[in-house]
């Protein structure tokens, strides 16, 4: 399978989602899958037992939630994630950024 790019991502959630459900929607459900990380963590360290949560499948639906969000309101994450870098690349003293990492790969 190919990479699939955040753009491919969004296309395919702004698809899905579009007039479908509400952004509040969307948020209850990211809430949700947050509080499911929380759970395996408490697992993995041992603070809580029970049927096996997977950290990697709920980080990948808190993904999924955060960029439906941003498709269904119009938001290009890809612009924003790397202008956000650059400001705390700048803020905090970085040598490089997400787009001169990407650049120089």
């Amino acid at each position: 399978m190919r990479n699939i790019t955040i753009q491919d991502m969004q296309d395919y959630l702004y698809q899905k989602y579009k007039g479908v459900v509400t952004s509040e929607g969307l948020f209850m459900k990211l809430v949700e899958e947050i509080g499911e990380v929380a759970e395996a963590f408490n697992q993995l360290n041992g603070r809580k037992s029970g049927s096996s949560t997977s950290l990697e499948k709920e980080l990948a639906d808190v993904i999924h939630y955060v960029l439906a969000i941003a498709s269904v309101n119009n938001i290009d994450m890809t612009s924003i994630i790397l202008e956000k870098d650059k400001e705390a690349a700048i803020k905090y003293g970085h040598k490089k950024n997400l787009e001169e990492f990407i650049s120089k790969k």
